[in-house]
């Protein structure tokens, strides 16, 4: 009898899974165990609809979950269509505004394509064109002079700043101040001229903010600093 005792010992059963009405009393006592492991619930077999009786219906729960996670999907896919469509644009506008720089020949020319071409190229309503000359007359019609030290005390170490829901600035944007309400300013470092400033302005307080991309302004800065090198007046 000792030994059927002891090999019954070394060979136990495996415990039991637990029974339907041990589940049932577990959720009972934790009515809120689904919600925490809402992962479960995902996994689970989709029951029948129930129309009567105190019955939950997991079913309903589950659809909505999957409707809320493609909700949630389609928002991040058109979100990433529209940023994408926005990306293109605001590329294919930089590139025509560069080739029109280009085309300039002259300090006049660029002076007249960055106050005539510009706005309409770059989607903006105000495009200035500033160099730290003090308080002498411009160097030509449609260059703003500015005061010396300005681009360090406005942008500071920066190359480009955003600024939104922001009223331009006379100095910069001279009479054409009152209409911007966002701004983009971008410095200009031309060997052998003054420092200078690209300043683009939009009566819509959101065309710029801080969030965006300063890529595709930097690159028309560099293309502006090697044409404004290669035609500044010489004195």
């Amino acid at each position: 009898m000792s030994r059927k005792s002891e090999s019954a010992d070394k060979h136990a059963e495996p415990q039991a899974p637990a029974s339907e009405e041990q589940v049932v009393a577990f959720l009972k006592a934790n009515p809120d165990f689904l919600t925490r492991h809402g992962d479960i619930i995902a996994k689970m077999a989709p029951p029948t609809r129930f129309d009567a009786g105190n019955v939950v219906d997991l079913q309903q729960y589950m659809i909505g979950r999957l409707h809320d996670e493609l909700d949630q999907m389609r928002g991040c896919a058109e979100h990433l269509i529209t940023t994408s469509r926005s990306n293109m644009s605001i590329q294919n506008r930089t590139i025509e505004a560069v080739l029109t720089t280009l085309d300039a020949a002259d300090m006049e020319g660029l002076a007249q394509v960055m106050a005539e071409d510009y706005p309409a190229l770059l989607d903006v309503d105000v495009c200035c064109l500033g160099f730290e000359t003090g308080e002498h007359a411009a160097i030509l019609p449609g260059v703003q002079p500015l005061p010396p030290n300005l681009l360090d005390q406005v942008i500071g170490p920066n190359e480009v700043m955003l600024r939104g829901h922001s009223r331009g600035d006379p100095v910069i944007f001279g009479d054409a101040a009152s209409l911007v309400e966002s701004f983009a300013l971008v410095r200009l470092d031309p060997p052998g001229c003054p420092p200078g400033l690209l300043a683009l302005g939009s009566r819509n307080e959101r065309t710029f903010h801080t969030s965006q991309g300063t890529e595709l302004l930097s690159f028309l800065a560099r293309v502006l600093e090697d044409c404004i090198s290669r035609w500044w007046p010489q004195v």
